[in-house]
């Protein structure tokens, strides 16, 4: 298995912003209290840099969530760089099947025996050469998901602290959960910190001192995020192609994560039977990747099979083009699937199912259709089946959406049943899913009490000012055991 590609790390450009803007919404002594862990966080990295690594700028929770975090590291002060590493496409099928395993599903059923491992280690080996140039002794490397994680032994050898964020794993270990951790263990098990999102997924031979638990946050002034009026989401979906209506053009505007203005510009790819669904009939939506683990075409069948349509309610499944994500070769099998399933629907069911392809050329405006699609929805889901933490729950919560998510993973971190949003104790009992979507439309008061608290959920927990300083901790434990100034395995957590 020969290695293709041009070998160079392409390092993202990341903005500074200040994170005062955070203070209308969490107030002044929590602000208070950020500002002083940033000062802290500026002194210790003083002539530091801290380098993450992942394997994708666009696509996905992480590049998502690594555009607005390092961009708030940077403006605490801190040398907070990005870097994607290069890989060909036999590479990314092997990193999506250590994925599936971790999830504990066996994916497209091939090996990870040692011409596997051989083609992972050259690719990794390859991206470490560069990495090499890029990095000082000093600086802290933080590698997200299996795809970097074989760069961790080449980082130690230079003597450059490491630690390994994995956004991934199962709540139960099975078969494939324990062939992925033995296939990743000797990159990982020596480094110098591990991050999971939910308590139960670090690996089993992790050392627990070196495991952290760091739940994931949102940015609420990113495109993804930022305020719209209702006028401006039901002009950007009718725009787009997803509602019904006549737009005069692209004049939806958004602020772009460096602050400069954007416009939607783009429409969506739009798969339906007849018309776009009215802009007032009740939708419920699942945006997430075309991925086997996020179940679109379970969603599709609760919905289309359990859900009372005299409600009038449209269903909109939405995911990135295709081939706008470069580390997931699945996805184009995944979308197709879904398609062949919503033509075997009747089309009583078929004209309220849409399946929706969202522009990827321009993360920003992408990031901003999605916006307005949880903003417009009566109910979003999350039917996973298993899932890391599920930023899209968070999201619509912060919009004050109802959200049924599915008990698995870090949703179960965000949302308490019948507190918060919803739980499907089973995301595999399509007749409960429908009946709990079926239950928000019939009561919309219900519903409104559920999101509300959502809402308040996410300021509480999940934004980003709390994120970044569970990791300043995390790396001054790191950097205070590799220079002797402390016991990192004692030091709060």
């Amino acid at each position: 298995m020969s290695v293709e590609g041009h070998g160079r790390m392409r390092e993202v450009a990341v903005q500074a912003i200040d994170a005062a803007r955070l203070e209308p919404l969490i107030g002044a002594a929590r602000m208070e209290q950020y500002l002083a862990e940033a000062e802290r966080a500026r002194e210790l990295f003083a002539g530091r840099a801290v380098v993450s690594v992942n394997s994708t700028a666009a696509g996905g929770g992480v590049a998502e969530l690594l555009q607005s975090l390092l961009a708030y590291a940077r403006g605490a002060g801190v040398d907070a760089r990005w870097l994607v590493i290069d890989g060909d496409p036999a590479f990314f099928a092997i990193t999506k099947r250590i994925h599936n395993w971790i999830y504990g599903t066996p994916g497209d059923g091939g090996p990870l025996g040692e011409t596997e491992r051989a083609h992972y280690e050259a690719v990794a080996a390859r991206n470490a050469q560069e990495l090499r140039a890029l990095v000082r002794p000093g600086d802290v490397v933080l590698l997200h998901d299996p795809q970097p994680a074989g760069l961790a032994p080449a980082l130690r050898a230079l003597g450059v602290p490491v630690v390994w964020r994995c956004h991934i794993g199962c709540d139960v270990a099975n078969e494939w959960t324990e062939r992925a951790w033995a296939f990743l263990r000797r990159y990982v098990e020596p480094v110098d910190g591990i991050v999971v999102s939910h308590a139960g997924f670090a690996p089993p031979w992790a050392d627990p001192a070196r495991v952290h638990v760091i739940p994931p946050s949102i940015d609420p002034f990113s495109a993804k995020n930022q305020p719209l009026e209702p006028a401006q989401v039901r002009d950007a979906l009718v725009y787009v192609g997803v509602l019904a209506g006549e737009a005069d053009g692209p004049h939806v505007g958004f602020t772009r994560r460096d602050g400069s203005p954007g416009r939607i510009n783009r429409h969506a790819d739009v798969l339906q039977t007849g018309p776009p669904p009215p802009p007032d009939a009740p939708l419920v939506a699942q945006v997430s990747r075309w991925d086997r683990l996020k179940d679109m075409p379970g969603v599709m069948e609760a919905f289309a099979h359990h859900v009372d349509p005299s409600l009038g309610a449209h269903l909109l499944l939405a995911g990135p083009v295709v081939t706008g994500v470069a580390d997931d070769p699945e996805g184009g099998a995944v979308l197709r699937d879904c398609i062949d399933r919503w033509r075997r629907l009747p089309h009583h069911a078929r004209s309220r199912v849409h399946l929706a392809c969202m522009p990827m050329a321009d993360p920003d405006e992408q990031a901003a259709i999605v916006n307005a699609l949880q903003r417009h929805a009566s109910v979003v889901v999350q039917k996973s089946l298993a899932e890391g933490f599920g930023l899209t729950v968070s999201e619509a919560m912060w919009k004050e959406r109802p959200v049924v998510g599915s008990a698995v993973g870090g949703i179960v971190d965000q949302i308490r049943d019948g507190e918060d949003g919803l739980l499907l104790p089973d995301p595999h009992d399509l007749a409960a899913c429908g009946a709990a979507i079926e239950r928000l439309l019939r009561d919309p008061l219900e519903a409104a009490r559920l999101a509300r608290n959502g809402h308040v959920r996410v300021r509480d927990e999940f934004l980003g000012d709390r994120h970044l300083e569970r990791y300043a901790s995390l790396f001054a434990q790191v950097v205070a055991a590799r220079t002797g100034g402390g016991d990192a395995a004692t030091a709060p957590r």
